[in-house]
């Protein structure tokens, strides 16, 4: 029997990267760890300040954008994750659990063009002047973030849709990862998300005390000892911290409070004309 003259081939293997400033780079130490078999970046304290500053450098541009343009991308982001439905449910993804991660960014780009009308508004003042509250976003937000799809959407959407910023730490890494492969063909700009896999006590404490950090969701930590070490850096440079109480459920109505609690009130005094 004659030999077969096709040569066998070799899958070619996955490495997870980085997500960072909009593109797929390497750990820059050239560290990896396994991860149910598959490669992935090892993330440093270098590797978070340099999300930092892409996200600082995005901010600007990003909040500056017209919320019904901000709406557009997260909806583009939903229609993307719709047609990678498949690649998630290989990655242990439940069915349901993408549906509803769909759905989320769905609801939180329908609220793009109508939290500003929730959070502000006109204020009744005596005088001649018009008074107005208008929300603005906080700046570069440092997550550390749940496990799930549903939970990484949950924390990331209303983040963005008000204009921040964020630099994740992901504690899923193969679907965080492929969650930054359909951010950036999302239309989303390079740098409003980053995404940086590896061990949060290692790289949480560098966003925490990061003076370019605005606030801190620890959403993702289940070490009351590191939350509460996450908290006393962020006290040195005034953050917000974003600390939830145990057992949140990412399937029920998220409400506005992810989205208010990301903003700030700038309050705006003009007189009248006569």
């Amino acid at each position: 029997m004659p030999k077969s003259s096709t040569p066998s081939r070799l899958a070619v293997r996955k490495t997870y990267k980085l997500y960072v400033g909009g593109k797929f780079p390497r750990s820059e130490s050239g560290r990896t760890y396994l991860v149910d078999g598959d490669n992935v970046a090892l993330a440093s304290r270098k590797d978070a300040r340099d999300a930092v500053v892409a996200a600082r450098a995005a901010q600007p541009g990003w909040a500056g954008a017209t919320a019904y343009n901000r709406g557009q991308v997260l909806y583009r982001i939903a229609e993307m994750i719709e047609a990678r439905r498949a690649e998630f449910k290989s990655l242990g993804v439940p069915g349901s659990e993408v549906d509803a991660a769909v759905d989320r960014w769905v609801w939180y780009a329908g609220w793009s063009d109508k939290i500003a009308q929730v959070a502000g508004g006109a204020n009744p003042v005596a005088g001649p002047f018009f008074n107005i509250s208008a929300p603005e976003p906080t700046g570069v937000v440092g997550v550390v973030a749940p496990g799930s799809l549903l939970g990484l959407v949950s924390v990331i959407a209303p983040a963005v849709v008000t204009g921040n910023t964020v630099v994740v730490v992901a504690t899923n890494p193969q679907v965080a990862i492929t969650l930054g492969e359909v951010l950036a063909t999302s239309d989303v700009p390079g740098g409003v998300v980053n995404l940086l896999t590896g061990r949060a006590a290692e790289i949480a404490p560098w966003l925490a005390s990061h003076d370019d950090v605005n606030a801190l969701d620890l959403s993702g930590v289940d070490d009351a000892d590191l939350a509460t070490e996450l908290e006393r850096a962020a006290a040195g440079t005034l953050k917000r911290v974003i600390r939830p109480t145990s057992g949140v459920d990412y399937s029920e109505d998220p409400g506005t409070g992810a989205m208010t609690a990301l903003l700030e009130i700038k309050t705006v005094w003009h007189p009248k004309g006569f």
